[in-house]
């Protein structure tokens, strides 16, 4: 259990996902590149390649991200952020998407 105050420490922001590509020599990983409204796009590895066979069908799309962790070197690429997506153990699998109204760059509150 953590406390309301740690909950609060969690940046999350709504993002657009410009680009997606496998990375070589992985089944579960792709290498997102993400508009969070900032200067320039993030990169944000993500192990949902297994989901996604297309990944093409994931540009376009504004998700939910936490940017505020540290970053993480992952297969030698730094991942500046993490996607928010559920599973169950059906492989039942649902990205985090925000209505269509609201603008990349917004944070939960």
């Amino acid at each position: 259990m953590i406390t309301i105050e740690d909950f609060k420490k969690i940046d999350i922001a709504v993002g657009k996902i410009l680009s997606a590509e496998k990375i070589p020599d992985t089944e579960k990983l792709l290498k997102l590149s993400v508009d969070l409204g900032e200067e320039s796009p993030r990169q944000i590895i993500s192990g949902i390649a297994l989901y996604f066979p297309d990944c093409s069908v994931l540009v376009g799309k504004k998700c939910m991200f936490v940017v505020n962790l540290e970053p993480r070197i992952i297969r030698g690429l730094e991942s500046n952020g993490m996607l928010f997506a559920v599973s169950d153990n059906d492989n039942n699998f649902s990205l985090l998407e925000p209505d269509g109204i609201i603008p990349i760059g917004m944070r939960a509150k």
